[in-house]
């Protein structure tokens, strides 16, 4: 069967379960589940005699039943109607209390697909390939085009876990990632700057039998707290050929900003989850649900707050090693708040060498209402004068348009930015900018000068909105709707955040 006729297939069938309501979501955690028992069956064979070992069925309390039948594909595979129903829902089960990577897969796993014959349609889907055998482009293809109609789905939320991958790629560009190098994500999502990082230092390298093996089990290293974005993950990962299925896993489940983990990396690369606040739900002395602001106090960061974004950048300036090398998606915010903010943008440029900001326009993210940047900074050894000497700014907001669906931003919008940041030498760039050419996109700011500005505020921007002046230059109508509608979500999230502050202080 080509490629094409197997994408095909799936998405076939995907189309049908939706119409049953099986969401996007919910096909591709039962499509995650079944490849990876399928695959662990094809490498128990010839010529890969993996060995690989699965439970019994086990009992509510987690313990094989002595004489219960094998959790594997083989035994699924061979199950009809109720039958299979039953025993599906006690693999799921069984398998979910496993150690390593095959634990992590099947976590907090459900059958999602009540019906079956539909359930049974999927199995012999999936059953008809060899997995194994399949190059891992055609794979990769499937399950990232699953990911991004999962993303699609904004009922689901899943959307913020997926950054567009155009963006990812350009990061990259800049960014470039060496062989034998470590690569963290502290908020990884479905795997994207991973899988972004890996094809870049394959295809600009001849990589050597250590370098191949680093590349596939040690180079990358994240955590998800969301069990079904990180099986998603893992799955995403390991369909591109990185780690091992019976390996352990690279992902932590735990909240990379409750502590430092003393683990040190060569490359930071996230898009930190979007929300201003870090929160708990509780329930208070009343019966009711609310919220409270949660703060990390740790001696590593040099302020405590509840704003999630700041931490995010605190810890992962506390994850580079001395030479590290970061790139962070961030918001508005993060450029502009006082208090905590402002300490926390002093301490970057004092600390590290904050040398590029990339302005991005809305509509490129499935959470609405987000106006985001990419803040690019090296590590540098302790020091009494600032490491930041001059900041870069690439404005590729004002006057641009882009949307999800109708005008989606490619890696070509942001190629003149990757040929002007200029990754193979930093220090040797040329502003667009000049007073010849206020037009320009690519400008300069001392370090001094940033210092000056009330706040320390890193929100810069000198562009002219055509908009504002220039009636016949408007975008098309659905693409200014767009953008009316991404102003009024950034305002009403934050009314929210304001409404949030008052009634915590009101029930405090």
């Amino acid at each position: 069967m080509t490629d094409a006729s197997i994408i095909s297939k799936i998405w076939n069938l995907a189309n049908v379960l939706r119409d049953d309501g099986v969401g996007y979501g919910d096909y591709l955690e039962q499509i995650t589940y079944l490849l990876f028992l399928k695959m662990a069956d094809e490498l128990n064979k010839p010529p890969y005699n993996k060995g690989l070992k699965f439970p019994r069925i086990k009992d509510t309390e987690g313990k094989e039943i002595e004489g219960g039948e094998t959790c594997d594909w083989q035994t699924l595979s061979s199950k009809r109607g109720a039958a299979l129903e039953s025993f599906y829902v006690q693999q799921l089960r069984s398998l979910s209390s496993e150690k390593g990577m095959l634990g992590q897969i099947f976590t907090k796993s459900q059958n999602k697909i009540q019906d079956p014959a539909k359930l049974l349609k999927v199995i012999n889907m999936i059953d008809q390939e060899q997995w194994s055998m399949m190059g891992a482009d055609i794979k990769g293809k499937i399950y990232e085009g699953l990911l991004e109609k999962n993303a699609e789905d904004t009922k689901s939320g899943a959307g913020q876990y997926f950054t567009p991958r155009a963006l990812i790629q350009t990061i990259v560009a800049c960014v470039q990632p060496q062989p034998l190098k470590s690569i963290a994500d502290p908020a990884c999502g479905t795997g994207g700057f991973f899988l972004a990082a890996y094809d870049h230092i394959v295809a600009n390298n001849q990589l050597d039998r250590e370098e191949k093996e680093f590349l596939k089990n040690k180079t990358f290293h994240g955590n998800e707290i969301v069990a079904n974005t990180r099986r998603m993950c893992l799955m995403n990962m390991y369909l591109h050929n990185i780690g091992e299925i019976d390996g352990e896993s690279f992902l932590s489940a735990a909240d990379a900003l409750i502590s430092d983990d003393g683990k040190r990396y060569d490359y930071v690369l996230a898009n930190p989850p979007f929300g201003k606040k870090s929160s708990m739900t509780i329930t208070n002395e009343a019966g009711e649900i609310q919220k409270e602001d949660l703060s990390y106090n740790r001696q590593d960061f040099w302020e405590t707050t509840s704003n999630k974004q700041l931490n995010f950048l605190q810890h992962i300036k506390t994850q580079l090693k001395v030479t590290g090398e970061a790139a962070v998606v961030l918001p508005d915010n993060v450029l502009f708040e006082g208090g905590a903010g402002e300490e926390v943008r002093k301490q970057l440029m004092l600390t590290t060498e904050l040398h590029t900001i990339l302005r991005l326009p809305t509509g490129l993210f499935y959470a609405h209402g987000v106006k985001a940047n990419v803040l690019f900074f090296n590590n540098k050894p302790a020091s009494k004068t600032a490491h930041t000497k001059e900041v870069w700014i690439y404005d590729y907001r004002t006057n641009i348009h882009h949307t999800l669906k109708k005008k989606a931003m490619s890696t070509a919008d942001l190629a003149e930015f990757v040929k002007l940041y200029n990754p193979q030498n930093i220090y040797k760039r040329k502003e667009t900018w000049s007073e010849e050419n206020p037009d320009g996109r690519w400008r300069k700011y001392s370090y001094k000068d940033i210092l000056a500005r009330d706040k320390t505020n890193l929100d810069i921007f000198w562009l002219k909105d055509h908009s504002l002046t220039d009636l016949d230059n408007l975008p098309d109508p659905d693409i200014l709707a767009g953008e009316i509608i991404e102003n009024l979500e950034s305002g009403l999230n934050s009314f929210r955040e304001i409404m949030e502050t008052i009634n915590g202080t009101d029930n405090n």
